[in-house]
C-alpha cells in the first residue's frame, strides 16, 4: 500500500468523490492526526492522511508524527509520498514550482525524533528521502504542468513563527534551498518504520532573505501566497496521481529503506524484553522469532 500525507481535503483533491473507508488505528503513541481514509483507486489501495488534522487544527509542533507513521505501518503501508508548503531560499526556485527534495537539515527541537525511547536504534539516514521513490516522482514530472526541480536541501525549522532575516541568510549560507516545518521528524520515523518516504515541496513564496516589492500590503502578500499554494498544490496532485496510476509502484522495490533496522538495532536482542517487542509490534516483529514476541 502507498500512503499520501498532505493537507486537509487531500482525498477529495486526489480522487474526487471516490468511495473511501475511514480507520483510526490505535498506536502506542496515541491516535493519528485524523482518521486515515483508504481509497481503492483503479485496483490499488491508497491511504490518505491529513497531517494537520481536520480543519488544519494542529501546528507543525503539535502533529503526532509517531502516531501517524506507526498507524500507516500497521495498515501495511510500504511507501509514503508527503507534500508540504515551503519558502524558497534560491532565486531559481520560484513560487508555484515543485521540488523533489533530496537532503535535509533538521532544526527542530521539540519533537520526538525516534520511536525507540528504550532501545538503541541508529538507522542509516545519509539519504533521508528514498531514491527509488524520488525517481518515480521525477519520471512523471512532465505530467504535472509546472517546473519540477530534481533536488533541493530542505531546512526543517520548529516554528510556528517564520524565520528572521538573519536566520534566512544563515540557512542560505549553509547551502539550503528550502525552508519548511513538517518533513522532520516525519522522514526519520518513516526510515525507522522501514517505509520508503519522499517529499514533494510546494514553493509558495521566497523566504524573507528576499525583500518584498515596496508598497505591497501584508493582506495582498498573504493573498498571493495562498494563491501560490493552491496552484502548486494542484500541480502536486497531478504529479502524485500520475505516479499512483503508473506501473512504477506496482511492485515493492528492492530498497534499502525497507531494511533500515537490519543493521540499525544496536541493543543486544537478548536484553530486549518480550513486552518491549510487543509494544513496537510491526516495527520489530520481523527481527524476532514468533516465540519472542
Amino acid at each position: 500500500m502507498i500512503a499520501v500525507i498532505g493537507g486537509t481535503g487531500l482525498a477529495e483533491s486526489l480522487f474526487g468523490e471516490s468511495a473511501a473507508r475511514e480507520v483510526t488505528p490505535e498506536t502506542p503513541f496515541g491516535p493519528p492526526s485524523a482518521p486515515i481514509r483508504i481509497v481503492n483507486w483503479r485496483g490499488r489501495e491508497v491511504a490518505l492522511l491529513a497531517r494537520h488534522g481536520a480543519g488544519h487544527a494542529l501546528n507543525p509542533t503539535q502533529v503526532p508524527y509517531r502516531a501517524n507513521i506507526f498507524a500507516l505501518k500497521q495498515l501495511g503501508v510500504t511507501r509514503i509520498i508527503a507534500s508540504g508548503a515551503v519558502g524558497s531560499l534560491r532565486e531559481e526556485l520560484r513560487p508555484r514550482e515543485l521540488v523533489i527534495v533530496d537532503q535535509a537539515i533538521d532544526r527542530t527541537t521539540r519533537r520526538a525524533a525516534t520511536f525507540f525511547d528504550d532501545l538503541a536504534v541508529h538507522a542509516e539516514f545519509h539519504e533521508p528521502y528514498c531514491p527509488s521513490l524520488r525517481a518515480a516522482l521525477l519520471a512523471h514530472a512532465p505530467a504535472c504542468g509546472t517546473a519540477v526541480h530534481p533536488r533541493g536541501t530542505y531546512v526543517c525549522m520548529e516554528g510556528p513563527a517564520f524565520s528572521t532575516v538573519a536566520e534566512s541568510r544563515l540557512h542560505r549560507s549553509w547551502g539550503a534551498d528550502l525552508i519548511g516545518m513538517t518533513t522532520m521528524p516525519e522522514a526519520k520515523l518513516a526510515r525507522e518504520a522501514e517505509i520508503c518516504y519522499a517529499a514533494v515541496a510546494l514553493v509558495t513564496d521566497y523566504d524573507c532573505w528576499r525583500p518584498h516589492e515596496p508598497g505591497v500590503s501584508q493582506q495582498a502578500l498573504l493573498a498571493e501566497i495562498i494563491g501560490n499554494l493552491k496552484a502548486a498544490g494542484g500541480f502536486a496532485i497531478s504529479l502524485i496521481r500520475a505516479v499512483i496510476e503508473s506501473d512504477a509502484l506496482a511492485e515493492a522495490p528492492n530498497c534499502a529503506c525497507q531494511r533500515a533496522l537490519a543493521l540499525g538495532l544496536w541493543t543486544d536482542r537478548r536484553h530486549i524484553a518480550p513486552a518491549v517487542i510487543r509494544r513496537y509490534g510491526p516495527l520489530l516483529s520481523r527481527y524476532f522469532a514468533p516465540n519472542g514476541a
